[in-house]
């Protein structure tokens, strides 16, 4: 993987400005979100510059945060220059250039001009997002500074500095605390689950579709639980909470005659884990620490096999569980 030397047209701000001294610009506005434990704070000059949308609002915080990004609207933005990690094939791709990461967000009709711009540091800690005023004009909208994949690929990729891992899930908590972690890949029955536990009183739902799950360190580092959060982006039954909760087990699940509940070895969990998880394949760092974190995981958390029916019989399967 090399470096680059990236140049830009336009209004465009060089890439190999330092993104302390981007910072540290006077900003008349600003805003702040949580999801997973991960906190992003955005700067800018208007309102619109910061909005936060309607997905994430419920997810609005305060405080100090792990992340922090400028916004600034520029002419025009070129074509992506650079040593390409990633190319999702539609809506973004990802470069490495000079000291940071440099994300494109992309939309068919600009070709192979983005509508925005995320320059990050290797840490995910410090960032700007540029839009584009040309690529507005063009799409006939204003651009949203967060609106989806961006939000979700900060937080994913941040996650790999943390013990934590992001998981097609949903997360169901009991009327007395119980926390059960879901999971499965698309049609393995998320929502289905989810509509069977909220029909009892109590449940609590963080998400019906993706979950983040960490470690909680005490101040001496000290492991002193896994708990699972819920985030903006939920599945068919729409289901998205900011709360969160500590996990008592984990069940893999899939459809099937009767409904059975098989303890998994610590390999075998790890390997259905991480086919169901998020993680930034592009670097092998990330993957390893993906891989690292889950063995910890479910050498912390029983993890089941769950082969269940569509019925309440599968919610008491779990209920009537003894480990």
């Amino acid at each position: 993987m090399s470096a680059c030397d990236c140049t830009y047209e336009g209004s465009l701000t060089p890439a190999s400005e330092s993104l302390d001294s981007f910072e540290t610009r006077r900003a008349r506005y600003r805003s702040q979100f949580s999801v997973g434990g991960i906190s992003v704070g955005m700067t800018g000059q208007s309102v619109a510059d910061v909005e936060l949308g309607g997905g994430l609002e419920p997810f609005r915080s305060e405080g100090v945060s792990d992340i922090e990004i400028g916004v600034e609207r520029v002419a025009y933005l070129d074509s992506g220059a650079g040593w390409k990690l990633f190319d999702s094939g539609s809506t973004w791709r990802l470069y490495e250039c000079n000291s940071s990461l440099q994300f494109d967000f992309l939309a068919a009709v600009l070709g192979e001009l983005p509508v925005k711009r995320l320059l990050i540091d290797h840490r995910f800690r410090r960032a700007r997002l540029q839009l584009n005023e040309m690529g507005a004009a063009i799409l006939g909208r204003a651009i949203e500074p967060l609106s989806y994949p961006l939000d979700e690929l900060l937080i994913m990729h941040r996650l790999t500095q943390e013990k934590a891992i992001e998981l097609h899930a949903c997360g169901i908590v009991t009327g007395d605390g119980i926390g059960n972690l879901f999971v499965g890949h698309s049609g393995a029955g998320k929502s289905t689950t989810t509509r069977l536990w909220t029909a009892r009183e109590g449940v609590e739902v963080l998400s019906d579709d993706r979950i983040i799950v960490r470690a909680i360190e005490a101040d001496s580092k000290a492991l002193c639980g896994i708990r699972m959060y819920g985030t903006p982006w939920h599945g068919e039954a729409m289901y998205a909470s900011p709360r969160s909760s500590p996990v008592r087990r984990i069940f893999i699940l899939e459809h099937g005659q009767g409904n059975t509940l098989t303890l998994l070895s610590t390999n075998r969990a790890v390997a259905e884990l991480f086919a169901r998880g998020f993680v930034p394949f592009h670097c092998h760092e990330y993957v390893e620490s993906a891989l690292d974190f889950l063995q910890q995981l479910v050498g912390t958390i029983p993890c089941y096999r769950y082969v269940f029916e569509p019925t309440e019989a599968a919610v008491e399967a779990v209920l009537n569980l003894h480990d």
